[in-house]
């Protein structure tokens, strides 16, 4: 790595940065935060389209209940219970700033729910007719269609070329429509092709546009709660029997990483897996919440064909993507088949639930060679089941989940969180997954992507000094009983990080942030199980600065350092400056970012969230050397339309070629352009 670009370097760290006051500002940087301080994939559509719908929809924060404050995924579990407590015994709040004299909240937290919620009569699901819902129903159509510039290989491959190819056009389009009335009804409609991918697929069994996802939601509808027609997920205890869509794992903010059930909810995503498809409904029979589903659908698997012919199932595929004859082969392969309940007893000394449910599938799941594959999932018929539990109690909140899977093992998760005070919050939380766990729909807190062969111990606090001092940090140690990708023979590690936000005026803001993952892995040079460490750390430095209400600023640096045990250390930097304007009632609002990065390649690659169109998000990694630039702009035609425009550049030095395989581009730039629109009507 060079440090050609330091002038540049100190340019950036003049007093500039960014204060976010307008709503959806808010929003981006919630979204912003929660992908910051974690490097796991997370669902942010599903979030923002969460979080955009109560600020349209705001909750009725005197009539409220704890499963709806549990969307607002910033209000800790000991908060919620305080909330409703505090009205049970004073009564109704009548002004959201009263928040501050509960205890466990401040002001920022405040401001917050004032966001979101709004104090006036409830919403009943009462003197309904078709015509009021279509008189006083709300609809928001968006429209969004994007591609990159230059073409990737696999589209310049000629059709009568038996090399595998991309079959679809390099355009990208999204269809989204959604019916609201009110808090009760809700209809969602999802259509989307990827880059490559046909935009009207009429060959064998999927016709139409690739991805479709619908749904018919209704709420207070008699005795039923919740009803979901279509697509939806679930999410119950902390995500080992039962979760699906949006999941947090490991993370300086404390309060997102112990996982706030939801529930039954509709799947709105574009994410192609990780969702039911069929119906579920939700109902209280006196002390007893209960949740059945049913879904059944199709989902991709790459195939073979055992001796006698009968299919077999190598492995489930979770891209979504469609674009070559393989990919189109493996689509729709297998059909998958879900059943269970969920009961929950929600009682004044805890709250505990039972899970249990049943996933088949219409062909075998074929036996692993591998070793590490030894305790996989063979079989077509998985019958999962746990009991969750919390209770808070004081400033303590106490959680946990046991499940089982049959053929397997157990998976167990325990932790408490504390509320010492309204600056002071600490976190311990334990688990241990077997390595013969076995689960299709399980989101844990964990350093592996599934929930198996791993345990682990996970601390952390937050700690806000005064109004202008805060720290956070945690300390996750883990290990894996068994042998991994990668790592053939059981192995260990731990994740440290550490944060310290500077916020001397409205107008400034500082933060340092530090991380140290160190793992073990095979040594690549040699062809025996020996093992070695290799040690990742990153230096953090952001400074936000307002200097004019409707004109912001933030900048970055950040450099990331990678060693092995065998090789010397290697380093990357990346910096950039944001530049955002947005005005109360102007029509045209938006951003732009210049970004230099110098990395010494894939072991040093650097991740930055980036403003995009509304749910839209994007994290792009950055390694090797290069300049990267972005312009995201929104107007307002009127109340009802609004157009969105980003156009993104990044140039490479030193390099002719960009990417592999299918999708590399010959040159040294990649540009990329997307356009929506949105009309509410």
């Amino acid at each position: 790595m060079s440090f050609r670009h330091l002038p540049f370097i100190i340019i950036l760290f003049l007093p500039f940065g960014i204060k976010a006051q307008d709503p959806d500002l808010l929003i981006e940087k919630i979204l912003e935060d929660i992908t910051e301080s974690r490097e796991e994939e997370i669902d942010l559509e599903e979030l923002s389209e969460r979080l955009n719908y109560y600020k349209k929809f705001p909750i009725n924060i005197n009539k409220t209940n704890r499963e709806q404050l549990r969307e607002l995924y910033f209000l800790s579990p000991i908060q919620i219970d305080q909330l409703l407590n505090h009205i049970k015994d004073t009564g109704s709040i009548l002004e959201i700033y009263e928040l501050q004299s509960i205890e466990g909240f401040n002001l920022e937290t405040a401001k917050l729910l004032s966001l979101f919620c709004i104090i006036k009569p409830k919403n009943e699901f009462e003197n309904f007719s078709v015509r009021s819902m279509f008189k006083n129903g709300k609809s928001d159509l968006m429209l969004r269609y994007g591609r990159g510039i230059e073409l990737q290989r696999g589209f310049t491959i000629p059709k009568d070329s038996d090399k595998s190819r991309y079959l679809g056009s390099p355009d990208k389009m999204y269809t989204r429509y959604r019916f609201y009335f009110q808090n009760n009804i809700q209809f969602s409609l999802n259509l989307e092709k990827d880059a490559g991918e046909y935009f009207w697929n009429t060959s064998g069994q999927n016709n139409g546009p690739d991805f479709i996802s619908a749904s018919l939601y209704l709420r207070n509808l008699s005795s039923i709660e919740k009803l979901v027609i279509g697509d939806y997920s679930l999410q119950f205890g902390q995500g080992i029997t039962l979760w699906s869509g949006l999941a947090f794992g490991k993370g300086t903010d404390i309060i997102s990483t112990v996982k706030q059930d939801l529930g039954l909810r509709p799947y709105t995503s574009f994410t192609e897996y990780s969702f039911f498809r069929g119906i579920a409904a939700q109902t209280t029979i006196k002390k007893l919440r209960i949740t059945p589903f049913f879904s059944t659908k199709f989902v991709d698997a790459s195939t073979d064909i055992d001796n006698e012919g009968n299919l077999l199932v190598n492995n489930l595929q979770y891209t979504g993507l469609h674009r070559t004859p393989n990919e189109l082969q493996n689509k729709n392969a297998i059909r998958q088949t879900v059943t269970g309940s969920h009961i929950e007893l929600d009682h004044k000394w805890a709250n505990i639930g039972f899970t249990f449910y049943h996933t088949g599938f219409n062909s075998n799941f074929s036996q692993s060679d591998l070793l590490y594959k030894r305790f996989s999932f063979t079989g077509s018929s998985l019958i999962n089941s746990g009991i969750n539990y919390s209770k808070t109690y004081k400033n303590f909140y106490f959680f946990g989940e046991a499940s089982s899977s049959i053929p397997g093992g157990f998976a167990f998760l325990n932790g408490v969180l504390s509320s010492l005070s309204n600056k002071l919050s600490l976190i311990v939380l334990h688990r241990n997954y077997n390595k013969d766990f076995h689960n299709f729909f399980s989101q844990a807190i964990g350093e592996n992507t599934r929930t198996e062969n791993e345990k682990g111990l996970y601390s952390g606090f937050n700690y806000q000094v005064n109004k202008h001092y805060e720290f956070s940090f945690y300390a996750d140690a883990f290990k894996f009983p068994w042998l991994k990708f990668g790592v053939d023979a059981p192995s260990k590690g731990y994740d440290i990080q550490g944060q310290f936000n500077y916020t001397p005026s409205k107008q400034l803001k500082m933060q340092l942030k530090y991380r140290l993952k160190e793992k073990e892995q095979n040594i690549l040079d040699i062809t025996t199980n020996a093992l070695e460490y290799y040690r990742r750390q990153n230096y953090r430095l952001e400074i936000q600065y307002q200097i004019r209400p409707e004109m912001t600023l933030k900048n970055r640096a950040e450099v990331s350092q990678y060693k092995t045990s065998s090789t010397a250390n290697r380093f990357g930097f990346l910096a950039f400056q944001d530049i955002t304007y947005s005005k109360k009632r102007a029509r045209l609002s938006g951003n732009i970012r210049y970004v230099i990065f110098d990395t010494d390649g894939y072991d040093t690659r650097i991740y930055t969230y980036e403003n995009d169109v509304l749910f839209g998000y994007s994290i792009p990694g950055f390694q090797n050397k290069g300049i990267r630039f972005y312009l995201n702009t929104r107007y307002k035609v009127n109340k009802k339309i609004d157009l969105w425009m980003k156009y993104s550049l990044t140039r490479y030095r030193d390099t002719e070629l960009i990417g592999s395989g299918l999708d590399e581009i010959a040159g040294n730039r990649k540009s990329d352009i997307r356009l929506q629109l949105r009309y509410l009507f």
